[in-house]
C-alpha cells in the first residue's frame, strides 16, 4: 500500500454504463461509473452482491459484447486506446496479453480436457508465435514462478489433480504469462480458506513489486481491501458512491454505506458483542427508489434525499470523491452526524 502514483493513469474508465436486457426490460447494472489505475498500483473495487463490480470490468474487457448485455456509453482509455470502441480482433491483441483477467472460480475457468501446461503453453503460441517446446518450457517456468512445486512434471497434470489454491495459482500463472500492465482479478480469493488466501495475495503483491503492472482487484471483503489497496471505489446499486486513496477511505468514511460496511468487520473491541449490520437489503435495479438508492437503508436520511439523487462530488483528502447529500455535514466514525 501507499506506492507512489504515477502522474497518467495507466487505465481510464470513464462515465462507464452497462445495460441486460430482461423479461421485465432494461436494467441498467453499471450507471456512469468512473475510476482511473495507474502504474504500480493496486484499485479495489468494494461492493455487495450485485453492485457492479464484475459487470464493470466485464464491460471493458469485452466479455459483454453480446446481448444479453449493451455497453451505452462511457470510455475506458488504454495506452492512447478506448477499449469500448475497438473492434473485437483489435481487442484481442489487447485483452490477454496487456490485460489480464484472473476469474473466481478457476476449475471452471481452466479447460477440464486439457493439462495445465498446454493451456499456459498455448498463450505463448497464439501470442508470441513460440515453438511447442519452448511454449511448454515456458508454461513449467511460470508454474514456478507462483510456487507451484515440481512444475516440470505438474505441466503435465489436469486441473482436477490441483487444489483449490493450487488452481488458483495456474490462474494466475496463465494471467501473467505474456506479461501485462494490467491484472484484473475477480473475486481470486473468495472460497479459499484464510491461509491460502494470505499466500495468493501475497503472491500478487511480490510479482507487482517486480513488474510494476497495475492491479484492479474485485472483492466484497473489506479486510482484503485494507491490506492491499492503495486506491479504493465502493459501489452500491451500480454506482459508485465513494473512492480515493485507501486511508482516507477507511480513515475516514464519508459516505453512510463505507461506513455501516466498516462497522459491520469483527474487531477486538466488539468482541461478544452483535455485529452492527445495515438493514434491509440492496435495491431491485428495476425499481430503484427516488432520490439516493442507498436512502432506504441509510440511519440519516432526509427529505432532500427522498427527491434528489447525490452526485459524485469532491470530498476531503487527496482524489477524493463521493455521492452523500450529507458530504457538507461529514459522519464521525460511529455515524452519527458531527
Amino acid at each position: 500500500m501507499n506506492r507512489p502514483m504515477a502522474a497518467e493513469p495507466l487505465l481510464d474508465v470513464r462515465d462507464l454504463s452497462v445495460e441486460f436486457d430482461t423479461r421485465a426490460g432494461r436494467l441498467r447494472a453499471v450507471d456512469f461509473v468512473s475510476w482511473t489505475l495507474h502504474r504500480g498500483r493496486t484499485l479495489v473495487i468494494l461492493g455487495e452482491s450485485g453492485s457492479g463490480k464484475s459487470v464493470s470490468t466485464q464491460a471493458i474487457t469485452g466479455i459483454l459484447d453480446s446481448p444479453p448485455g449493451h455497453v451505452t456509453g462511457g470510455q475506458a482509455l488504454f495506452d492512447g486506446m478506448d477499449l469500448l470502441t475497438l473492434t473485437e480482433r483489435a481487442r484481442r491483441g489487447v485483452v490477454g496479453s496487456r490485460i489480464s483477467l484472473v476469474f473466481q472460480d478457476a476449475l471452471s475457468a481452466l479447460n477440464p480436457v486439457h493439462t495445465v501446461g498446454r493451456q499456459i503453453a498455448e498463450l505463448y503460441r497464439v501470442h508470441r508465435g513460440t515453438s511447442r517446446s519452448d511454449a511448454m518450457k515456458r508454461a513449467a517456468e511460470m508454474l514456478d514462478r507462483v510456487g507451484i512445486p515440481g512444475a516440470r512434471g505438474r505441466v503435465h497434470d489436469y486441473p482436477h489433480q490441483f487444489s483449490g489454491g493450487m488452481r488458483q495459482r495456474v490462474m494466475i500463472a496463465m494471467a501473467l504469462a505474456l506479461g501485462p500492465e494490467v491484472l484484473i482479478a475477480d473475486e481470486p480469493t473468495t472460497a479459499l480458506d484464510v491461509t491460502v488466501q494470505a499466500q495468493i495475495l501475497e503472491l500478487l503483491a511480490e510479482i507487482q513489486a517486480d513488474t510494476d503492472m497495475g492491479v484492479v482487484l474485485i472483492t466484497h471483503d473489506l479486510a482484503v481491501a485494507a491490506e492491499i489497496a492503495d486506491d479504493l471505489v465502493v459501489m452500491y446499486a451500480g454506482r459508485v458512491v465513494e473512492s480515493g486513496a485507501t486511508a482516507d477511505v477507511l480513515g475516514d468514511p464519508q459516505h453512510p454505506y463505507t461506513q455501516g460496511l466498516l462497522q459491520s468487520v469483527p474487531s477486538a473491541e466488539r468482541r461478544g458483542q452483535d455485529l452492527p449490520a445495515i438493514p434491509g437489503t440492496p435495491p431491485d435495479l428495476m425499481r430503484l427508489p427516488s432520490g439516493c438508492p442507498f436512502r432506504p437503508r441509510c440511519p440519516h436520511a432526509h427529505d432532500r434525499c427522498v427527491t434528489e439523487r447525490p452526485a459524485l462530488q469532491p470530498a476531503p483528502g487527496e482524489l477524493r470523491f463521493g455521492a452523500c447529500h450529507l458530504l457538507d455535514q461529514p459522519l464521525s466514525p460511529e455515524g452519527a452526524a458531527r
